[in-house]
């Protein structure tokens, strides 16, 4: 029986990608064992998915703060005895971590992540074909470990018989349609402008039998969508109100859910929702779009200077969004919802 480290310890659109991957292979060798290190917020996604599936907990912020969090790290992996690894990060963390068990001579491999790959095509904005999807270059790492598989997942909510009483206090029970709108990225380059999405927001709320929920993170992201929540009929803010499992379950109820390139659009990829992404300075052919997602539900510029950088981070002209009108997203929603 083989013991399969499984690292990847952030951003959570990146973990969430992960799950189709491990979710396949654990189904694939019943015989073995797969225990996927990542951040403490983030092993509800992996909690439910089989009896050979673990979770190891990474409290970067506590226990495993700093080098000496991370030598604690270090040691523990080592103790575990893991005869295979799977670095799917390739940070300096998981590095290490690796890099101390393969010194006890067990099997490790990491992933390709296609760094220059992707800094060619920023550079030279030729998008086609497209670079090799995330949840591809994870199940190759696997692959080239000796675990061959194919993705047999389907959604997160198979795992677990699901309750729908709690979210039902506060979502009540469906009626109509149900939207979900998830405005904030980490990078200011991959948010549609704030004051465009509340103009679709107060569209959307007009809208006959047409619930819209808000979806974010964190205090100031609250306050805003609180006010939208309190300018806007048939609107109900998310944010702080339901734990990651529960948010799945309500977004698996939602009609279609518009999200930057962010994590929202792979949490609803995991529970088969469709996705409408509005993209600014990345783009869906650097490998990053919501796993079985219709490319045809992105929306974007055709601008000879985009993507201009990999993660967002970098500027785009402000083209690469107000070019974006919020009548061209409302439509693609319509669209996606005419579809079902």
């Amino acid at each position: 029986m083989a013991r399969v480290l499984v690292i990847r310890l952030s951003a959570l659109g990146d973990v969430a990608m992960l799950v189709p991957v491990v979710a396949s292979v654990a189904e694939r060798y019943p015989q073995d064992r797969f225990y996927v290190m990542t951040r403490v917020a983030f092993t509800p996604l992996f909690n439910n998915l089989s009896f050979n599936v673990n979770t190891i907990s990474v409290d970067v912020r506590g226990k495993h703060k700093g080098f000496f969090g991370l030598l604690k790290l270090v040691f523990k992996s080592v103790f575990m005895g893991f005869s295979h690894v799977v670095d799917e990060h390739d940070v300096l963390r998981s590095k290490l971590i690796r890099w101390a068990i393969m010194l006890t001579g067990r099997k490790v491999r990491h992933i390709d992540k296609g760094r220059k790959e992707k800094q060619q095509m920023i550079e030279s904005k030729v998008l086609n074909p497209p670079l090799k999807h995330t949840v591809d270059r994870y199940l190759d790492t696997f692959v080239r470990l000796g675990f061959p598989a194919e993705i047999s997942f389907n959604s997160i909510l198979d795992y677990v018989m699901q309750d729908y009483s709690i979210i039902e206090k506060i979502t009540g029970k469906k009626e109509g349609k149900w939207i979900g709108i998830a405005p904030f990225a980490r990078h200011e380059g991959k948010m549609y402008p704030l004051e465009k999405m509340e103009r679709v927001v107060e569209m959307l709320s007009k809208e006959a039998g047409t619930t819209v929920f808000l979806l974010g993170g964190g205090r100031k992201e609250k306050h805003v969508l609180d006010e939208w929540q309190s300018k806007y009929a048939h609107t109900i803010n998310l944010t702080g109100q339901l734990n990651l499992e529960k948010e799945l379950q309500v977004m698996s109820m939602m009609d279609v859910v518009v999200s930057m390139d962010s994590a929202n659009m792979h949490l609803a990829s995991l529970v088969n929702t469709p996705v409408v992404s509005i993209w600014g300075a990345t783009h869906p052919s650097l490998g990053f779009y919501g796993f079985r997602q219709d490319i045809d539900n992105a929306i974007q510029m055709d601008l000879p200077y985009r993507p201009t950088s990999v993660f967002g981070d970098a500027p785009c002209d402000e083209d690469c969004m107000k070019g974006i009108t919020e009548q061209m997203v409302v439509d693609k929603i319509h669209q996606v919802m005419n579809k079902k």
